[in-house]
């Protein structure tokens, strides 16, 4: 590897890296944490993409994590600290009290930033292991392939909270319109065969050969002329568009919030605390004292 393909540290949460010729990868490094995301991954994330982005030396787009978990989503305790963070969309009244500031700050972060990752003007490939869970399912569905280990499970357990989905709105289009409904409405996992089944994975490796058949993927991606991957991508993401994608996320991301204000209104809290006793399994949370 030559000095310029070394790994650089973009913050405290991801690194960014030339694992072989072409191809540029993420890498979320909070596995000690299950690779929980606050703003500062997030922010992190799009610092990125927007890397790779004007590389013209970079044709292909890897996110990957460190240890047993790809993310269990979003850090609750830490999400809303912008601490050292820029904003880096046109979103405006971040700082507002009420549901307007709720709106404003998830339009940034979860909205905006998410949206922009999936409509990246080059191939992208998401390399999954393990729990991929709310948020992280998230990160992962801006990307055009996932390549997932047989260990890695799936879920969006936060109905369980009192919200309808999570922020970005994929699932009809990722598990089809019945089985998200199921899905949703009983919190419960899909395996990586499942997930591939369902069109949702593109391909499933042993753990043990992850990293490697990404890359292999990648590279023979990357082998092809940019113009055409790049017509490619928007041919397939406009089609989606014109299925309404873009106006179901929006629409869906209204009712999300809709479900924050209810829940302040009825618990005093951003999220109805009875989900973390329905979710307690999936997420490893400490079983409260009796």
């Amino acid at each position: 590897m030559t000095d310029d393909m070394r790994p650089v540290k973009l913050g405290e949460r991801v690194t960014y890296d030339v694992p072989v010729e072409r191809v540029a990868r993420a890498t979320l490094t909070r596995p000690e944490m299950g690779n929980l995301q606050d703003v500062h991954l997030l922010y992190q994330l799009d610092a990125a993409y927007r890397r790779a982005a004007a590389d013209d030396s970079i044709s292909v787009f890897v996110l990957a994590a460190e240890g047993d978990d790809f993310s269990l989503g979003h850090d609750v305790d830490a999400l809303f600290s912008t601490d050292g963070m820029d904003q880096v969309t046109l979103e405006g009244g971040l700082g507002l009290g009420g549901v307007e500031g709720d709106m404003a700050w998830e339009s940034e972060v979860f909205l905006q930033l998410h949206w922009r990752w999936r409509n990246f003007p080059k191939p992208s490939i998401a390399s999954v292991q393990g729990r991929v869970f709310a948020g992280g399912m998230m990160i992962m569905w801006p990307c055009d392939l996932i390549v997932a280990g047989e260990d890695a499970l799936f879920a969006d357990p936060v109905t369980a909270f009192g919200i309808g989905a999570v922020e970005l709105f994929m699932h009809p289009w990722e598990f089809g319109a019945r089985r998200a409904k199921e899905l949703l409405f009983t919190g419960d996992t899909l395996t990586a065969s499942e997930a591939e089944e369902l069109g949702m994975v593109s391909r499933v490796v042993p753990p043990a050969d992850l990293e490697r058949a990404t890359l292999a993927l990648a590279e023979r991606i990357a082998a092809r002329p940019t113009a055409g991957l790049k017509m490619a991508k928007k041919a397939v993401n406009q089609t989606l568009e014109i299925q309404g994608q873009w106006n179901a996320v929006q629409t869906a991301f209204s009712l999300h919030t809709l479900g924050h204000a209810h829940s302040r209104v009825v618990h005093d809290a951003y999220i109805d605390p009875a989900g973390f006793e329905l979710t307690r399994d999936i997420w490893d949370l400490p079983k409260q004292d009796a």
